[in-house]
Order: C-alpha cells, then sequence, then structure tokens
C-alpha cells in the first residue's frame, strides 16, 4: 500500500483522528456541567441534559426523570448562547472529523496528500479548533438561563458556576480542539511528500 504521507504525516494522522475523536465525543456528550435538582444528579451538555424534572399528576409533586436526551426543538435549548455554541461547536468537529479521515485515507493512497494539500488541511485543523474554542468560551454564557439556575442553587449567573461544577466533556473537548490547533496544526505542515513531476 502507497502512503502519500511522510513519517511526520504519519504521526499527524494518528493524532489528527485522536484529536477529531476527543472532541466529538466531548460535544456529544451531556457531561459539560454538574449539578444536583431535588437531590438527584443532573448534567448538561450544549444541545443535551441528564435528569429533568416533571410534574407527577399522581403524587401533585416535581419527580426527576433520570434519562438523558436531546432537547425536544432547536429553540428548547435553555439559551441563545448555547444555540450558537451548539452550532460553532458543531461546525469545529466537523471539520476535524473531515481532516483526520482525509488524513487517515492519506496512509493507504498514494499522492493524496501533497506538501500543499497538507498546508491546507493545518489551516482548516486550525480553523474547526478555533470554533470548537468559540464553542467552550461561549457556553458559560448560559449559565443564567433559568433550566441552570434551577441546577445551580439559584445562584448561578454568567461565568458564575454557583453550586455547579465543570463536567469532563467540556474539558475533552477544549483539549481535543487545543491539540488541533497547536500540534496537528504544525504537523500538518510537514506531513505530505513533494510530488513528483513527470515529463510531459
Amino acid at each position: 500500500m502507497a502512503s502519500s504521507l511522510t513519517c511526520t504525516g504519519l504521526v499527524w494522522a494518528f493524532l489528527s483522528f485522536l484529536c477529531a475523536a476527543t472532541s466529538c465525543v466531548g460535544f456529544f456528550m451531556p457531561y459539560w456541567l454538574w449539578g444536583s435538582q431535588l437531590g438527584k444528579p443532573v448534567s448538561f451538555g450544549t444541545f443535551r441534559r441528564c435528569s429533568y424534572p416533571v410534574h407527577d399528576e399522581s403524587r401533585q409533586m416535581m419527580v426527576m426523570v433520570e434519562e438523558c436526551g436531546r432537547y425536544a426543538s432547536f429553540q428548547g435549548i435553555p439559551s441563545a448562547e448555547w444555540r450558537i455554541c451548539t452550532i460553532v461547536t458543531g461546525l469545529g468537529c466537523g471539520l476535524l472529523l473531515l481532516v483526520a479521515l482525509t488524513a487517515l485515507m492519506g496512509c493507504c493512497v498514494s499522492e493524496l496528500i501533497s506538501r500543499t494539500v497538507g498546508r491546507v488541511a493545518g489551516g482548516i485543523q486550525f480553523l474547526g479548533g478555533l470554533l470548537i474554542g468559540a464553542g467552550c468560551a461561549l457556553y458559560p454564557l448560559g449559565w443564567d438561563s433559568e433550566e441552570v439556575r434551577q441546577t445551580c442553587g439559584y445562584v448561578s449567573g454568567q461565568f458564575d458556576l454557583g453550586t455547579c461544577e465543570i463536567g469532563w466533556a467540556y474539558y475533552c473537548s477544549g483539549a481535543g480542539a487545543a491539540a488541533a490547533m497547536l500540534l496537528c496544526t504544525w504537523l500538518a505542515c510537514f506531513s505530505g511528500k513533494k510530488q513528483k513531476h513527470y515529463p510531459y
């Protein structure tokens, strides 16, 4: 199997896939923010949450349904900042995944990744990482929404967690994006082989 990647390029392909997978898993999981409500653990992502209150007609009281799911609609996401965060972070993850899959194909297909293509791919990775980073920066702006305040003891606000804490998925997304921006972008510059010039 002929590869269009240098030795550095093979490392880049592996790390690109790792960074994309880390960011995508972090983005999809609803564990960006942890708290509790009615004595039950509650967690939020950008477009998903675990555990939500419902009114129990038979007992005439609020009870927590302990299951995870997406919000019923895009407008159902608690704040405009989280809606923007979902779009921006999703776009960034898509770009990282696109480059990672292209890089992995470069391991098996000859002349797929040239020096120029590698540099363009690095630029796309930098943009993807930047978008995910912007999403992570926007996320705390939504901590003043009513749903979050109910979970965080009614003392949370923008950039103020109240009684809640940051979850592992938030760090996962941020770490994947940072590694893609700082490491993969640099490695991408040396990933492609020089193209052969045919005499015709």
